[in-house]
């Protein structure tokens, strides 16, 4: 049998569950996961192998409208997911309503790319709303394949696989058969530890936040690790400390606890909290934080 190879990006509005699904997909918690919008901010790879294929799957940020450079440079990996894809999945679900990106939709179905519309989180609602949910997609992509789904318990996973591979170019791999994915480890501590000021603070605070993780040592045993978290306002870094710097405590315990489990080594983490005057739009500080694509 022919190898097959290619690129399945993922796109959606935020909380539909696209990293959910990504992670259930390549059976690795590679995107942080909340319940609140913007969670993801980069676009990240994560690689299914098998030995007659490779599927590169591209987990991208929740399409919204630019209110920083920040958002905009997020958009901008959206934009390169719809160029540059053997297949698009856009990811919906049961409580969205559909056709609210107008614009996203028209290059959905201006595209000769395969696109394949999956209705997730059908587990809560019922057949006779899912099949009116159904019809208003096929009659916004009349072009595109409708894929009720519901990712958290991996229903229709396995069909969804199937026409992916049916669909797939012959082609050798594009990465080696054991990369999981195209990010460095110190991106993931970082996304661990911005995952916990996500599920931890509330409002405006964990958006005005970046991790960056400043030392990475791996021996046989443990690995240590220096991060900083910046914050845009002096105000926040007493908040993120907390009283006698239990806040912070309380991030480093959870960050751990999740470390340790992803990279299977006891970790020492060290956190610090830094002020970065509204980083989220100075150009410099982006490129820093690796918000850089062009």
């Amino acid at each position: 049998m022919a190898h097959k190879s290619g690129f399945v990006n993922i796109i959606g509005n935020p909380n539909v569950g696209k990293s959910t699904l990504m992670n259930a997909l390549t059976g690795d918690k590679l995107s942080i996961i909340t319940s609140k919008a913007q969670t993801t901010r980069h676009r990240i790879l994560g690689i299914l192998n098998e030995n007659d294929f490779q599927i590169v799957f591209s987990d991208t940020p929740g399409i919204l409208k630019p209110r920083y450079r920040l958002h905009e440079s997020m958009m901008k990996f959206v934009g390169a997911a719809l160029v540059d894809a053997d297949v698009i999945l856009y990811v919906t679900d049961v409580n969205e309503t559909p056709g609210t990106k107008e614009d996203v939709l028209e290059k959905l179905n201006k595209t000769d790319v395969p696109v394949i519309v999956l209705v997730n989180k059908i587990d809560l609602t019922n057949e006779e709303t899912l099949v009116t949910i159904v019809e208003a997609w096929n009659k916004l992509l009349p072009n595109a394949e409708i894929l009720p789904i519901a990712a958290i318990k991996k229903y229709n996973l396995d069909l969804l696989l199937k026409k992916l591979i049916s669909i797939l170019p012959e082609s050798e791999p594009y990465f080696s058969k054991d990369e999981l994915t195209d990010k460095p480890e110190r991106f993931f501590m970082a996304e661990i530890i911005r995952e916990k000021i996500l599920l931890y603070y509330h409002h405006e605070l964990p958006y005005c936040t970046e991790v960056v993780v400043e030392e990475f040592k791996e021996d046989a045993k443990i690995i240590r690790i220096q991060a900083t978290i910046h914050v845009a306002r002096e105000s926040q870094k007493g908040i993120i400390i907390g009283n006698k710097g239990l806040a912070l405590k309380k991030v480093g315990i959870g960050a751990r606890k999740d470390a340790e489990s992803f990279f299977g080594k006891h970790i020492h983490l060290e956190l610090h909290v830094k002020v970065t005057k509204d980083w989220r739009d100075n150009e410099k500080m982006l490129k820093h934080f690796g918000y850089n694509q062009s």
